[in-house]
């Protein structure tokens, strides 16, 4: 596959050294392998090392941020999207996105990636989605997602909503080779979901 990534990620500046490393190794994999990033714009915190890192690697990157948010902006993206609203940011990236990979981060970072999961779960899109688990962030919502299965309030066939991996190239890797699985509806039948 070529196209688009999504990443979300966090904006801190006062993260350990080891996700600023994943995230700018990651980014430069994204270019090498002729991708292009898509991201929430930004240029300090995790995004600002994912678009270099996806810039020295080759690939070009797209910025959306809203409006409010434009003082923290990036001036060296390819490109700029500036959007009224933080539902009218998410809408432009998932929209130009051929897959998504979410970084550790914040409240808006785990909301993004939840947000785009329920979107896969219901059917509205059928694209990759990969938690980038750096340093094991996200082990423990993978243990809220287990206890979901175990205590019924989800199916266990979701598991194939997401894969996990710290790792840049099987990231990449499980994006390249997807396809989209064939998931239950809420009213028990199964369909394939949208692209």
């Amino acid at each position: 596959m070529s196209g688009t990534i999504c990443v979300y990620a966090s904006s801190s500046e006062a993260l350990a050294e080891v996700y600023f490393e994943a995230a700018g190794r990651l980014g430069r994999r994204i270019g090498e392998r002729g991708y292009n990033l898509v991201y929430g714009g930004g240029r300090i915190g995790l995004m600002g090392a994912v678009a270099r890192g996806t810039q020295a690697g080759g690939g070009r990157v797209i910025g959306v941020i809203p409006e409010k948010l434009l003082p923290q902006g990036n001036a060296d993206v390819d490109e700029m999207i500036v959007t009224g609203t933080m539902r009218e940011r998410k809408a432009a990236m998932e929209a130009r996105a051929d897959a998504f990979i979410a970084l550790p981060g914040g409240f808006g970072t785990l909301e993004e990636a939840l947000e785009i999961l329920t979107l896969k779960q219901l059917g509205y899109h059928a694209k990759p989605v990969v938690l980038f688990d750096t340093a094991g962030f996200f082990a423990p919502l993978r243990d809220v997602f287990e206890r979901l299965y175990a205590e019924h309030f989800t199916h266990p066939v979701y598991r194939v909503l997401y894969h996990l991996t710290a790792d840049a190239d099987e990231a990449l890797d499980y994006i390249a080779a997807y396809r989209p699985p064939v998931l239950p509806d809420k009213a028990g039948s199964t369909s394939r979901a949208e692209g």
